[in-house]
């Protein structure tokens, strides 16, 4: 897709405008008037999965949406009345995705508090009240709805069915009137997707099917990409889109409905992309806003998809992958989302991921957008990536103060140029790699070159600052002037999982890391940098703050048109396969 055609697509900014509030619910209002659904025309089946243990806290009265928890009594709390602390968490809140949580526990206390809070929305929010009235919104509660269905109706009486269905009657027909407004991209999967869940589960709601089947086809067309990307090239939100076009092609089949070409293609595309932007362990690389995922949606999302081919050679959404034994890196080999599409996007080029086994070891610190806007900010700086900066620069920047784009929060200066070659090593995979986005401030290319073993037990980088040409290096000999010839300092960072114990070792020349299965890695380099073990942050959707962790760092300083550093991550020995690498982690998030 050219770059203008991404600006058309992602033009409209996040935040909605006052007119479109008020149609939004004018056209609830509106709905309203429709003679109501009866009932389903099958049974539903839940296809979402939830966290039990998410579940349980609910029901003891935390409540932690969007970063923020808020603790209240229990069962005995009206979810609606709880004071709310953001937008974010508002939005979450009337999106009932928390519903998933509460029928994974699924017994009667939870099923109580389910249907009250359901309940009280209908009685607050009915006749297009209150902000759950948007169309992503209400796309994303109707399919959690039609899905827990059994659960929410099991031993209520024949008044409380039939409110319930003359509100989904209600939601239906605002998404008919209103899904167009979506931003595209997720929000119109979701609400797309929810039309067409309605439509073939109510009685009464089979017009809106044909027209929701043709836009979610058009909608596949023109936002997935040829290999299988968005334009944002965010692995979780890939994710998600991927989920939804899934669960709606399972839901056309079994009601005798083929899905068009487009639906079925995007699908194809995306399946091997996704498999190539998943660790060892499972999770999505965590890179340009996204998460790892929730755990089990990528399963059966390719199960439903029954996509069969595996990733290909290449790059995929922008990321190339190395693999050997336990062991899986995912490489930022692209420069980062353009225009608008930057609005959630890090400069993170030529940054990487390593997993071993079930145990993350490098990471990158993450999104933190769910800690507020500095958090945000900083968690989308090169610095708060495993990859080499130059100190005080990231490799793509913010527009300037006052500016729009600057208002926004769009990358601007980003790396032009990325050259990319990923090939056989003679004991592995090798990655050689570079960009240019340090060439207009310091007139330095940076270089990277990582070869991993067919074994996975090692790993071998090297990062090198290059001024190429001779305009490059006359803008690097202008920097040397400012800084008095003392060098352009940079640093190379490779931040660690929490869960990694790292140590300085062998007279402050080495770092061991000890991960919980029972590997043992060993960090070493060649001497020409300074190495240091200094805080870090985790950033991860789902707690309450950032998690403390720790970050290994090199230091030194470009003195001439070309800088090399070596170094090597090593596993000094194999994991037993014991219970302690089997187990998952614990599911508590406070």
């Amino acid at each position: 897709m050219s770059e203008q055609r991404i600006g058309d697509i992602y033009r409209r900014s996040a935040t909605r405008s006052l007119r479109y509030r008020v149609m939004d619910g004018v056209h609830a209002r509106l709905a309203s008037l429709k003679s109501p659904a009866t009932g389903f025309v099958s049974a539903p089946e839940p296809r979402t999965i939830g966290r039990f243990a998410r579940g349980r806290q609910m029901l003891a009265g935390n409540f932690l949406f969007a970063g923020h928890l808020v603790e209240a009594d229990g069962t005995a709390t009206n979810i609606w009345n709880l004071p709310v602390p953001s937008n974010a968490f508002r939005m979450d809140l009337h999106g009932f995705a928390w519903l998933d949580d509460l029928a994974a526990v699924g017994d009667g206390e939870a099923r109580k508090a389910a249907q009250f809070w359901l309940g009280d929305w209908i009685r607050r929010f009915h006749g297009g009240r209150g902000p759950g009235w948007v169309p992503d919104i209400t796309g994303r509660r109707l399919i959690r709805w039609i899905n827990h269905a059994l659960f929410l109706l099991r031993g209520q009486d024949a008044e409380a069915s039939k409110v319930f269905y003359r509100s989904l009657t209600q939601q239906t027909k605002f998404l008919s009137r209103r899904w167009h407004k979506t931003e595209p991209g997720l929000a119109r999967f979701e609400a797309l997707t929810g039309m067409i869940y309605a439509g073939l589960s109510l009685s009464g709601m089979e017009a809106h099917v044909t027209p929701a089947v043709k836009a979610l086809a058009r909608a596949c067309s023109e936002q997935i990409d040829a290999e299988g990307g968005l334009p944002t090239r965010n692995p979780e939100e890939l994710l998600e889109v991927f989920t939804l076009i899934t669960w709606a092609a399972v839901s056309l089949r079994e009601a005798g409905i083929i899905p068009p070409a487009e639906h079925l293609e995007a699908i194809e595309r995306i399946a091997p992309t996704l498999r190539t932007l998943r660790h060892a362990d499972g999770g999505l690389a965590r890179f340009h806003g996204g998460g790892r995922g929730v755990d089990g949606r990528l399963d059966q999302a390719l199960v439903n998809s029954e996509v069969r081919r595996a990733q290909s050679d290449g790059l995929s959404m922008g990321f190339a992958r190395l693999s050997g034994g336990r062991t899986s890196i995912l490489v930022d080999a692209s420069a980062p989302p353009r225009s608008v599409a930057s609005y959630n996007a890090h400069a993170s080029t030529l940054a990487f991921e390593l997993t071993s086994g079930r145990r993350p070891l490098i990471v990158n610190c993450g999104s933190g957008k769910a800690f507020g806007e500095e958090w945000r900010r900083a968690g989308r700086a090169t610095q708060s990536h495993s990859v080499l900066s130059i100190d005080g620069y990231s490799s793509a920047r913010f527009a300037a103060s006052g500016s729009k784009k600057r208002k926004q929060e769009l990358l601007v200066d980003t790396p032009k140029h990325v050259p990319v070659q990923v090939s056989e090593a003679p004991d592995g995979m090798r990655l050689q790699a570079g960009h240019d986005g340090y060439d207009s401030t310091h007139g330095l290319t940076h270089a990277r070159t990582l070869e991993l073993t067919f074994n996975g037990r090692g790993l071998a980088g090297e990062d090198m600052l290059v001024a190429l040409e001779e305009p490059s290096k006359k803008r690097f000999d202008a920097k040397m002037e400012e800084m008095s010839l003392q060098g352009i300092a940079f640093s190379i960072r490779f931040h660690l999982h929490p869960e990694v114990d790292a140590a300085l070792d062998m007279g402050g020349t080495a770092v061991s890391m000890a991960q919980k299965s029972g590997e043992l890695w060993v960090f070493r380099h060649d001497g020409v940098a300074k190495l240091s073990l200094e805080p870090s942050v985790y950033l991860e959707k789902g707690r309450l703050q950032p998690r403390a962790t720790k970050q290994i760092v090199l230091t030194g300083r470009a003195m001439d048109y070309a800088s090399r550093i070596r170094w090597s991550l090593s596993k000094t020995q194999d994991t037993a396969v014991g219970v302690r690498d089997l187990i998952p982690d614990d599911d508590m998030q406070f």
